[in-house]
């Protein structure tokens, strides 16, 4: 018979919360990398054929910009874009708005079929009260920061939403290069998701292209968001695995 000498240490909650956790994001860590090309960088004449573009390329979901002209020095589109291309895409139609006053807007996008919607922390005051009433929608929330906001004004709600959306470049335009120096934001939200057993997704939208997504990767993202990179390609199914990492779960 053969005798084991094991040493049985006892932790508290917090410890065991903290293992537990710990171990459950290893095993999470392999999961699908996300790919949501933005439609800020198609031909908004072709929105459909942008669509099938995004089908045929195997990327995740559609993400859509929605400026105000205020918030953003930019405008594009409404509710009513997103509801009159609901019916041509299977995909999860991503609504992030760069607008003041998100909470005027939530509704009627919820109503024009957005799965997730994301506002920015930057533009409104009652944020969880914002999170809650998305939810109480039936979407996904997910809040946002610009590039000169601190993980910091997040924490409060980080528990709440489901993703956390982050700006590699100063939001309005496409086609920007990135700010690598942002990347430090997703290791800090990668560390609070890990620590605290949170559930997030983390989103990256700036620059992301085949050159940048190993970094923003490697940073922790879930979600890459790519436009420029994305439609400008000549093969657009080809950027997608690269942007995955060439990685198919």
């Amino acid at each position: 018979m053969i005798h084991y000498n094991m040493k049985i240490t006892l932790v508290n909650h917090d410890d065991f919360v903290a293992i537990f956790t710990f171990f459950c994001y290893e095993d999470t860590m392999n999961t699908r990398i996300l790919i949501a090309p933005s439609l800020l960088s198609a031909d908004f004449s072709n929105i459909r054929e942008a669509l099938a573009i995004i089908d045929n390329a195997d990327a995740d979901w559609v993400h859509l910009d929605v400026m105000d002209g205020a918030f953003v020095p930019n405008l594009t589109f409404g509710p009513k874009f997103v509801k009159d291309l609901k019916p041509f895409t299977q995909k999860p139609l991503d609504v992030h708005l760069m607008v003041e006053h998100p909470e005027r807007m939530i509704d009627a996008f919820a109503g024009a079929g957005a799965q997730y919607i994301t506002f920015h922390c930057e533009a409104a005051v009652h944020i969880h009260r914002i999170i809650e009433r998305i939810k109480e929608l039936g979407c996904k929330a997910g809040i946002s920061l610009v590039p000169s906001t601190p993980v910091s004004l997040l924490t409060e709600v980080l528990p709440f939403v489901d993703l956390v959306l982050v700006m590699t470049v100063n939001p309005g335009f496409g086609g920007q290069k990135m700010i690598p120096e942002v990347l430090g934001k997703v290791r800090e939200l990668n560390t609070y998701r890990r620590t605290n057993g949170y559930t997030y997704l983390i989103s990256v939208d700036g620059g992301v292209n085949i050159q940048t997504a190993s970094s923003v990767r490697e940073a922790g993202a879930d979600v890459l968001i790519s436009g420029s990179a994305f439609f400008s390609a000549d093969n657009p199914h080809s950027v997608t695995k690269e942007l995955r990492g060439n990685i198919e779960v």
